[in-house]
């Protein structure tokens, strides 16, 4: 891919953050704003399938504690290229300091260094990259 996001810094995983991005706007671009979340999931699904790319749904984790496994589970959007966590949002309000902090906790526990926030209820895409 060409066209960079972010300037000419360098982000781990870069490449594939970008790829992830472009599937996100084309999928805003024919969707729009306005639908729920799981409206957008579904489209990422069909896109990652038509692109063959790796993703895993809706990806459980555990919290191992003291050699217990806490009753809490987390479970992330999607797991792309099994190295990117990406969470989709559609927030009218925009990504939010939960937001980020849930996300901070899927790359705690999943092990993944980047993850992605993208909220699609505003008119343009909104885009936040985490780099744990």
């Amino acid at each position: 891919m060409d066209k960079k996001f972010y300037d000419s810094k360098n982000y781990p995983l870069q490449n594939e953050t970008d790829l992830i991005i472009a599937t996100g706007i084309e999928i805003h671009k024919i969707l729009g704003a306005g639908f729920l979340e799981i409206v957008y999931k579904d489209a990422f699904e069909y896109e990652f399938g038509m692109k063959d790319i790796f993703y895993e749904r809706e990806k459980k984790y555990q919290i191992n504690y003291k050699n217990i496994i806490l009753p809490h589970f987390f479970y992330a959007d999607f797991i792309v290229f099994d190295s990117v966590i990406l969470e989709i949002k559609a927030k009218q309000a925009g990504i939010a300091g939960e937001d980020y902090a849930q996300t901070i906790n899927y790359l705690k526990i999943s092990g993944c260094k980047v993850g992605l926030i993208l909220n699609f209820a505003k008119l343009k895409l909104e885009i936040k990259r985490v780099v744990f």
